[in-house]
């Protein structure tokens, strides 16, 4: 987070840098093979996975509309409670790797540890992402994002080392942090998870909103956000657990959902870090209706 908070901020972890940085980066014999061919065809070519600028590189098209089965505690939604309507996206993670997301690759949240593609993992409905001893861990982003929305997925956290924070989180397609906004709408900052934070960031000085509620965040709970002109609200297992209604603090731009298992070192040892995880059964993307 920042030295400097807003209202009902306090206490929260210095972000010096985007959380996001360093994304895939394409192979360099993999840029010459494609080359080539372009040359034997007589036809200019391209690697259409790699984003100029970002070097992020995207799995394929992942689901856009709801599956026929109902997903694991949609009744205690907040989409179902409150009656958001069908997803613009959704992901059950019922594939062998996440589609349609960008992975994250390179250096870790504010330069620590890495990211690596290897830290993802899809197995039996549920994506997993892995930190381990060194703080080697990972991150993924849906991409492009939207002005205001609704979003909501199930997480479970096991007992952590605390230098692991898991979040749920909204990040400025602009890439223009602190000016663009953050909205992290799950952070699980102790190692018990017993206790879960959201903030907003804001303002070119990083100003913060805070807010926490106690919670089991060992078991299944479904964490949704609702971002309007107007406000954003916070809802845990489909109940308001907090409401942001100052409009000069809110995302000025589009934003996309986030995953990350970010590490903390100054958060606990260092050097005797326990292996942590967290795990998302899926995530859903509401368009902003007016």
């Amino acid at each position: 987070m920042s030295e400097e908070s807003g209202p009902g901020g306090g206490g929260a972890p210095t972000r010096g840098i985007s959380r996001r940085t360093g994304l895939i980066i394409g192979g360099v014999a993999v840029v010459a093979v494609l080359a080539l061919i372009a040359v034997l065809v007589g036809s200019p070519s391209s690697d259409s996975g790699n984003i100029p600028g970002s070097g992020s590189v995207s799995e394929p098209p992942g689901p856009t509309t709801p599956t026929q089965t109902q997903s694991a505690g949609a009744d205690t939604s907040a989409a179902t409670l409150l009656g958001w309507g069908e997803p613009s996206r959704v992901d059950e993670f019922d594939g062998p790797r996440p589609a349609g997301w960008s992975i994250y690759k390179g250096e870790g949240h504010d330069g620590n540890g890495r990211r690596t593609t290897e830290s993802i993992h899809v197995n039996d409905g549920i994506l997993t992402i892995k930190g381990d001893a060194q703080g080697n861990t990972g991150g993924l982003a849906l991409n492009p994002g939207q002005m205001y929305g609704r979003w909501e997925g199930r997480v479970k956290m096991p007992a952590s080392d605390p230098t692991y924070h898991a979040l749920l989180l909204l990040w400025p397609d602009e890439e223009n942090w602190p000016e663009g906004g953050e909205i992290d709408f799950m952070e699980a900052t102790s190692g018990d998870r017993q206790n879960v934070n959201s903030f907003l960031h804001y303002s070119k000085d990083n100003k913060q909103i805070e807010h926490s509620v106690d919670v089991d965040g060992t078991e299944w709970h479904n964490w949704a956000v609702e971002w309007t002109p107007d406000h954003i609200i916070g809802y845990l297992d489909g109940r308001e657990w907090y409401r942001i209604e100052d409009k000069d603090t809110l995302p000025p731009g589009p934003m996309h959902l986030c995953i990350q298992l970010d590490w903390f070192p100054e958060d606990g040892d260092p050097g005797n870090v326990k292996p942590s995880e967290m795990q998302v059964d899926w995530v859903k993307e509401y368009q902003y209706a007016g």
